[in-house]
């Protein structure tokens, strides 16, 4: 049953961060895709699911400074390579040497590695900004009431 439980939960991790990698290709405020996800995940996810959820992802994001700049600033970061690996393809048409294109064959993949961890990094953060929210939200009335 536990082994059910928590297979639940990576599926339902995965959904989440599918749901999150959907709305950042919209193009909106980072308020507004968590306003749209907030309903989604809401009705979709219990509270306890949603802590889970939380947990898992809290521990699969690395905590270190590069992960935080990638999250930040994935483009600026996988530019040179793309830059790499454009110049490699250049001089190896135009000068005729395939050697030159060693540069793009190894800059290339590693700026698209780059731009896939970095969408997938800020895809699990705005699930947990959502996640957040809703505890916030879901725990806001109790505090008037008392």
């Amino acid at each position: 049953m536990i082994d059910n439980e928590l297979k639940g939960s990576m599926g339902q991790t995965e959904r989440l961060v599918m749901m999150a990698e959907d709305e950042l290709t919209q193009y909106s405020t980072d308020a507004r895709k968590i306003e749209k996800l907030r309903r989604k995940i809401g009705l979709s996810v219990t509270p306890a699911q949603q802590q889970q959820v939380k947990q898992e992802l809290l521990t699969e994001i690395p905590d270190n400074i590069f992960s935080r700049l990638v999250i930040e600033q994935r483009q600026a970061i996988a530019l040179p390579f793309w830059g790499i690996a454009g110049l490699g393809l250049l001089l190896g048409i135009s000068f005729r040497q395939p050697l030159d294109f060693l540069g793009t064959a190894l800059a290339l993949p590693a700026a698209i590695a780059i731009q896939r961890w970095g969408w997938q990094l800020q895809a699990k953060r705005l699930v947990i900004q959502t996640i957040d929210e809703l505890t916030a939200r879901s725990q806001a009335p109790k505090a008037d009431e008392s």
